[in-house]
């Protein structure tokens, strides 16, 4: 059996291994007190170009999202997203569960459209009953999105100005930002996503660390008492040394792009082998996520040899399915594939 079932299905790069092993011993302060915590909080500030940013390490994603939105909303806010946007579909009403309403705009391969996002806002304030209903209060991306799909710059930078203009925060969800970083189609730097966006997070989980997400608030504009905040959810990491040390570790030498560069080039050569064998694209995706439509049966036969996630049903015969790329991923298992295939 092969996998390309997900990205955070293997543990962790052999580097960030090491020093973990390397430090394991240390006796250090907790709650990301340590060393390095603040080390690897001043090399993103050097990646994002953006030495007033202020950061927070945060175990899993579904948690990041939902901490960083219940503390930047008041009560009677909600966040707007894409209906495919993971705190919509994939993150169990988290959000809700914090007693805020996930706003919903249709997607366009994942995306929203800066347009629309303009006239929901403009609508909203133009209805005179407004006051009876939840307020938007934030704009939420993920880039890359659930479809693998990407914001050019361009598009950033107009929701940013909308955002701005309605005096509300973009925050990006960057679980797999490496990997849109990476991608050889887009024109969008880490630097940019911190100059455009009021908050954003770094995965780790998914691009190579056994768990870890870094938030960063870029314009000095972290809530107070943030740390108080996350451990009110229980999301306080008392060894926050665990989080520090791969952040650190994903931070020095380019650690963080070269995983996400294997990734996508592993990804292009899987675009290549699907495409050989003729299976039909879902849509064009430029990063370490490929989505396919297969035969219902077809998908049960290859199951018994490849793990890939269910996707979504595409009609009574057929399934969207997903095969994902990420840092353990071997040109030798993309050979397997291309076998079985």
């Amino acid at each position: 059996m092969i996998s390309f079932e997900s990205d955070y299905t293997t543990g962790a790069h052999p580097q960030i291994l090491k020093r973990l092993t390397e430090s394991n011993t240390e006796a250090l302060s907790g709650y990301g007190n340590d060393p390095y915590c603040s080390s690897a909080r001043e090399k993103i500030k050097a990646a994002c170009n953006c030495p007033q940013a202020e950061i927070y390490f945060l175990t899993g994603g579904t948690q990041t999202n939902a901490v960083v939105i219940a503390a930047m909303l008041r009560g009677y806010e909600g966040v707007v997203a894409a209906k495919t946007g993971h705190i919509n579909l994939h993150e169990a009403g988290a959000i809700e569960y914090t007693g805020h309403k996930t706003l919903v705009l249709p997607h366009h391969n994942g995306k929203i459209d800066p347009e629309e996002l303009d006239w929901y806002l403009k609508s909203f304030y133009e209805d005179s009953n407004h006051g009876h209903m939840a307020f938007p209060g934030m704009a939420y991306l993920s880039h890359p999105t659930e479809y693998g799909t990407l914001y050019a710059k361009k598009e950033l930078e107009r929701i940013a100005a909308i955002c701005r203009a309605y005096q509300i925060p973009l925050y990006l969800d960057g679980a797999r930002l490496g990997y849109g970083l990476a991608s050889r189609e887009t024109d969008v730097t880490l630097e940019d996503v911190a100059r455009l966006c009021d908050v954003f997070c770094i995965g780790g989980t998914k691009v190579g660390a056994l768990c870890g997400e870094a938030v960063v608030f870029t314009k000095k504009n972290a809530p107070p008492h943030f740390m108080t905040t996350v451990k009110q959810h229980g999301a306080l990491l008392a060894k926050g040394r665990l989080l520090g040390v791969q952040f650190d570790a994903l931070f020095t030498d380019g650690l963080y792009m070269e995983i996400s560069r294997h990734a996508i080039e592993m990804a292009e050569r899987l675009k290549e082998i699907l495409q050989g064998k003729g299976y039909p694209f879902y849509l064009d995706s430029p990063t370490n996520q490929q989505f396919v439509i297969l035969e219902n049966d077809r998908m049960e036969r290859l199951k018994k040899e490849v793990a890939f996630s269910f996707w979504e049903k595409y009609d009574d015969s057929h399934t969207v399915v997903r095969f994902a790329t990420g840092w353990s991923t071997t040109k030798e298992e993309l050979c397997q594939l291309e076998r079985i295939l």
